[in-house]
């Protein structure tokens, strides 16, 4: 039979004949034709092109289980998954880099260590709200003695929160848990077991369910902070408010590229669009933070119904002047529905108080 052999084959596409022969065991590049008595492999010419853009696909390190999906799309569709799955890639590795960083930054401090006496206790409040348009409510809090979150579900109508709450209740045990002495790796290990339960989520076979996930874990003088998604953590200093997360959406990455100004993208149609999360049918990691507090801070996490709702300057009234975390989150919850409560809203507010 006219053809490539493995080894001509190999060498046309760039790929070697261990990885060809893997690949027909997959059944992704099987051969065109295989000897019964010799099990020879021969290929044909017409074969080249996707053998090449499988080569290309893994020097990138795309995922066997991915490469297959990309290989039978039309052209145009195959690109926006390569660009998808190269920002993942890019998110991820910031993720890790930030995570090198915080782990240098305490390795290098001798005067902060998780495992202190805190010099004051904690104070909480959580609220969660349907809203005044939707049916259902798709997000969930916890509000624990060191543990702090919020999570916006998606998905098939009337699962979500589910969804949301089967993630947070696989951080919950972090709350009574002894810490280790490694917040990271703790709360790292906890968002591994709150992605596994949104994998196992049941109930539905739509694979475009997930959440977001904002946490918080406090030990000694500081807390690690888990994110992914578009649900935020916020920190209220002097008087000064910080957003302390990084959004994972598609109009925050035309941000971070200069193509849109934050004005633009908080009325952009595809604001709402994420590049990660907790997903059913994904592997995204979240971001890791190593933090130190200090007395007197005030922290918001908030779902997008509350920020894309209120803006930074009446998130920074209403912390300022709240003289208590209930009181924040009452008056944020009242806030939206003034201002229509389009979506359901969600926030945890915790003060760091001193004891003297």
């Amino acid at each position: 039979m006219d053809g490539l052999s493995i080894g001509e084959f190999a060498r046309a596409s760039g790929l070697t004949p261990k990885a060809l022969r893997l690949y027909d065991e997959l059944g992704l590049l099987p051969p065109e034709h295989v000897d019964q008595r010799t099990g020879y492999r021969t290929y044909v010419l017409e074969q080249l092109g996707k053998a090449q853009l499988v080569a290309r696909l893994r020097s990138l390190g795309m995922p066997l289980a991915r490469i297959r999906v990309v290989v039978d799309l039309p052209p145009l569709a195959a690109a926006a998954e390569v660009m998808s799955y190269w920002r993942q890639v890019e998110a991820e590795t910031a993720a890790r880099r930030e995570q090198a960083t915080a782990l240098v930054t305490d390795l290098s401090r001798k005067d902060f260590a998780v495992t202190s006496t805190s010099e004051w206790e904690l104070r909480c409040a959580a609220r969660t709200d349907c809203g005044l348009v939707r049916r259902s409510n798709e997000d969930s809090v916890l509000a624990g003695s060191r543990l702090f979150a919020v999570a916006d579900g998606f998905g098939m109508e009337g699962e979500e929160r589910a969804v949301s709450g089967a993630a947070l209740e696989a951080l919950r045990t972090l709350d009574s848990a002894e810490s280790s002495g490694d917040l990271l790796r703790d709360l790292g290990d906890a968002t591994g077991s709150a992605r596994r339960a949104v994998h196992e989520f049941s109930g539905t076979e739509r694979e475009n369910v997930g959440t977001t996930l904002t946490a918080m874990l406090w030990s000694g003088s500081g807390f690690a902070l888990a994110h992914v998604g578009d649900s935020r953590a916020y920190l209220l200093r002097g008087g000064e408010l910080a957003q302390i997360t990084h959004d994972h959406t598609f109009v925050q990455s035309l941000v971070d590229e200069g193509r849109l100004t934050p004005e633009e993208a908080a009325a952009h149609p595809k604001r709402a669009e994420l590049l990660r999360a907790l997903e059913r049918s994904g592997s995204a990691e979240p971001d890791l933070h190593l933090r130190e507090a200090h007395t007197g801070d005030r922290y918001l996490l908030s779902s997008d119904g509350l920020h894309a709702v209120l803006s930074d300057r009446v998130l920074r009234d209403v912390l300022d002047s709240a003289s208590s975390p209930k009181e924040a989150v009452d008056h944020f919850v009242r806030q939206v529905h003034d201002a229509g409560a389009p979506d359901n809203v969600s926030c945890v507010v915790i003060d760091a108080v001193s004891r003297n």
